[in-house]
């Protein structure tokens, strides 16, 4: 019984960080839809949701929110596909108060569309 309190105490723990970390969608004007296409400067593959910084025609980079990790994945879009110098287009919509940050809700990579949510 002691046992299974203290994996229980620990599964709490370890999940509030991640629930934490996450930010909620209401943030992103859902009524203003962008689609940007650029060259990926940076990127991370991470929890609780990947990214790229994408650098526009017009000079201006933006922070791309992508899926968590596992969802790309299984959607086809591999880590290696989300290097600095690849050619990117997203779809997706802009944060409210952060003028240079859009969450994706899909990305086109070599000509392959992977739908994010």
């Amino acid at each position: 019984m002691k046992k299974r309190l203290i994996l229980l105490a620990a599964g709490l723990i370890f999940s509030t960080g991640t629930v934490l970390a996450h930010h909620g969608w209401s943030e992103y004007q859902a009524d203003k839809p962008l689609d940007l296409s650029g060259t990926i400067e940076q990127a991370g593959y991470e929890q609780p949701h990947g990214f790229v910084r994408l650098k526009t025609a017009d000079n201006k980079t933006w922070l791309v929110v992508l899926a968590p990790p596992s969802r790309m994945e299984t959607r086809g879009l591999a880590r290696e596909k989300l290097v600095p110098g690849q050619k990117a287009t997203v779809h997706g919509y802009p944060h409210r108060s952060k003028g240079d940050e859009l969450r994706a809700e899909n990305i086109t990579i070599e000509g392959k569309k992977t739908e994010l949510r």
